[in-house]
């Protein structure tokens, strides 16, 4: 599960849709793996308008990647070294096993062989 997922979903439990708590999910006990893609600028900078930032700041920190409190989402003039930081975290960090918790619920979605499982048991639907 690349990082850049994580920053479009919320917690699919009923009780959190209306809930600001439930986004962004967090990871828990996350292993990591890069893996190395070419640079593409351009690509980066279309999906900056599409960031949640505050989410975003939350993830990378979790995460143990250097603050990016430094980006505004206005900023026309990301330099390149932001760009290539941008990218390594959100396209080329992968969480291969782990969780995501939802902060309103507390609950879980494992995370296995990169892939996370948001099946919901029957009394949470």
């Amino acid at each position: 599960m690349k990082v850049i997922t994580v920053n479009f979903l919320t917690c699919a439990v009923k009780s959190c849709r209306a809930s600001p708590a439930s986004t962004p999910l967090h990871f828990k006990d996350a292993e990591l793996e890069q893996q190395e893609l070419d640079f593409n600028p351009d690509l980066i900078r279309n999906i900056l308008p599409r960031i949640d930032w505050d989410s975003l700041r939350i993830t990378a920190q979790e995460l143990g990647f250097p603050d990016i409190s430094s980006i505004k989402p206005s900023d026309d003039q990301i330099d390149e070294s932001m760009l290539k930081d941008l990218h390594k975290l959100l396209m080329e960090t992968q969480v291969v096993e782990g969780k995501l918790c939802c902060a309103n619920c507390g609950h879980e979605y494992q995370i296995k062989e990169g892939i996370a499982n948001f099946l919901l048991p029957s009394h949470l639907v």
